[in-house]
């Protein structure tokens, strides 16, 4: 079906095109060639008997084919770029599929990435919580047998115990605020991101627009994503300037984060940007990193937030 619009509409481009060329050509030259000849002998179906009628209808005749082929021409490439994209796009059974296969590939991303983090979050919790509050629990056992005969070892019993209480809250909130930071429930997305703001050695500057009511989930990977982005900007990229762009349109937030650095950023070489990617993906979203060597570095997000 293509290679049969394309001649048909290459012919009609042909024929104004072809027209207009032997028209110029051929017409001013009608006294040479024999007489007959279509090409010499008329314009527009008229004989041509004299110099005033060639050269009269011989100039209407280049104007007028000129001016199909001008108007012509990109009416009829449109035409065809419409129809190869018709004829070669894939269907809508083909864009399920393949939307389909998509989201199944990012679903099991999502569930290894789950699956990773909790394990990270069980190995903290095992490792640094769990051993201080073990550590407590033995130290209240041995000021409890002491409590009789030896008040000032049960003091400084006591004393270690509320230490080792504190170090594990502090602990026990580190631990919490990499599952989703309380800064987003106090404050929101934008109170989050201006708090953020101002903890990297470099400039950074804030452009955040009506974001409206976000998902939790979706508001976790906007702020885990800029926070990644500017901190990489102040350890690898030499960065002297950030700028971070949030907004919404419609049921989307696109996050922006450029700096100025020297660029080269590659994700297949750590796993910070390899990282984002999963959570974006697994929301149904696009990430795009732009790093060319010299800089400047964008990481640009996308995702859905629509209830």
């Amino acid at each position: 079906m293509s290679v049969v619009t394309s001649l048909v509409l290459g012919l009609v481009v042909v024929l104004c095109a072809g027209n207009a060329v032997a028209a110029a050509v051929t017409v001013p030259l009608w006294w040479a060639l024999p007489a007959g000849t279509p090409a010499g002998g008329f314009a527009f179906g008229v004989p041509l008997s004299g110099w005033g009628t060639a050269l009269t209808l011989g100039t209407a005749q280049t104007a007028v084919f000129a001016a199909l082929t001008y108007w012509l021409v990109p009416l009829l490439a449109r035409l065809h770029a419409r129809l190869c994209v018709a004829l070669l796009s894939p269907s809508a059974t083909e864009r399920l599929a393949q939307r389909v296969e998509t989201l199944t590939e990012t679903r099991a991303d999502a569930m290894n990435a789950h699956g990773a983090e909790l394990r990270r979050i069980e190995r903290d919790l095992h490792d640094g919580t769990q051993a201080r509050l073990v550590a407590i629990a033995m130290r209240l056992g041995v000021a409890r047998e002491l409590l009789s005969e030896d008040p000032r070892m049960v003091a400084e019993l006591l004393e270690e115990a509320h230490e080792g209480a504190e170090e594990a809250m502090a602990e026990l909130r580190a631990v919490l605020r990499t599952i989703y930071p309380p800064i987003l429930a106090d404050r929101g997305l934008t109170g989050a991101l201006a708090a953020l703001a101002t903890r990297p050695a470099i400039d950074t500057s804030l452009d955040i627009g009506d974001l409206g009511t976000i998902p939790a989930a979706v508001e976790a990977v906007a702020y885990f994503t800029i926070a990644e982005a500017l901190t990489n900007a102040a350890k690898h990229s030499q960065a002297s300037r950030t700028a971070v762009r949030v907004a919404r349109d419609g049921d989307r937030l696109s996050v922006e984060v450029t700096d100025n650095g020297v660029g080269g950023a590659d994700e297949t070489l750590g796993t910070g940007i390899a990282g984002i990617r999963h959570r974006v993906l697994a929301l149904d979203g696009t990430l795009r990193l732009h790093s060319p060597a010299g800089g400047p570095t964008t990481i640009a997000l996308s995702m859905p937030c629509g209830s």
